[in-house]
């Protein structure tokens, strides 16, 4: 019999993963792993995997049934060991079209938030009754603001048609774009000159070991003076105590972080103190509709597995 698991999972219901196995009438069990050692255990013998933070690491891939697939829910796969994936003959697939638009919203929206010093308002009001609208500092309408975006994947884009409508102008960085785009598409331009130029940068890049700390220390000061950041691709991205210090001197005016390295974010981290960074939990994904896209077009890889087809988003 076929064995198909769940490594973890934040969402609360596996209804989609529960009826590809036994559509397939494969043994199923759920698990909330976060340790290798736990991984271990859950996977052994298992054709399928679904996982979300769990690491798969060499040992964990090793205990899977030969020729077994992993799914990572999600686009990332950064916990996944690819190369002894590969190795072991285990395939690693993703799901990197579920929730595009939903990203791209949460990071939108957090743009538009700092850029308008909605929270700066907010606090002032809270703390002293009331304020003058220029306590908050300069504040250029949105026609006389630039937005960079390093990475132009499907997110990127997503995030310059939704910039378009309020008539930003749009910087872009990406190594695997054209930059001889069309008339709506960014001005592409490289890194340096993006940060110099830009009033706010939202990132979306993959992590990668090129692009580990790409807004630390060297690259924040590049940055234009009173920029503001925000990340809802990679945690490891962004260096916290270079970001960190760099908000505390107002070189970087606010930030807005989704996602963080380690994840949760650290009790002592030096963020959580900081009245200028918004912060929230990993959750740019997360609608109804999209959580149940990501499992539903998860349990359909799944469903190819198993039926030895083709997989749709193979990685590995």
């Amino acid at each position: 019999m076929s064995r198909v698991i769940v490594t973890d999972q934040a969402f609360g219901d596996v209804r989609h993963e529960r009826a590809v196995a036994a559509r397939f009438a494969a043994d199923f069990a759920e698990h909330h792993c976060t340790t290798e050692d736990e991984t271990v255990g859950a996977v052994r013998g298992a054709d399928v995997a679904f996982v979300n933070f769990a690491p798969m690491t060499r040992p964990v891939l090793a205990a899977l049934k030969p020729g077994a697939t992993v799914i990572r829910y999600g686009i990332g796969y950064d916990n996944v060991d690819v190369s002894a994936a590969r190795s072991l003959g285990v395939r690693v697939a993703n799901v990197p079209d579920y929730g595009t638009d939903t990203v791209a919203d949460h990071a939108t929206a957090a743009l538009l938030a700092l850029l308008r010093r909605l929270s700066v308002y907010d606090r002032a009001i809270r703390d002293h009754g009331w304020c003058a609208p220029g306590d908050a500092g300069p504040l250029p309408s949105f026609a006389a603001t630039t937005v960079g975006l390093v990475g132009t994947g499907q997110i990127g884009r997503a995030v310059h048609a939704r910039l378009r409508t309020f008539g930003f102008h749009v910087l872009a960085t990406d190594p695997f774009a054209d930059p001889a785009g069309g008339p709506e598409d960014p001005e592409f331009v490289d890194l340096p000159e993006l940060l110099a130029r830009s009033h706010a940068v939202s990132l979306h890049a993959p992590a990668t070991p090129g692009t580990h700390h790409l807004i630390g220390p060297r690259n924040i000061a590049r940055m234009r003076p009173g920029a503001v950041l925000v990340n809802t691709s990679r945690g490891a991205l962004v260096d916290t105590a270079a970001l960190a210090d760099a908000l505390r001197t107002g070189h970087v005016a606010a930030a807005a972080l989704d996602v963080f390295d380690p994840e949760p974010l650290p009790a002592d981290s030096p963020l959580r103190g900081l009245p200028n960074v918004l912060l929230t939990p990993h959750a740019a994904f997360y609608s109804t509709e999209s959580l149940d896209a990501l499992q539903r077009l998860a349990a359909d890889e799944a469903a190819r597995a198993l039926a030895g087809e083709p997989l749709r988003c193979q990685v590995a």
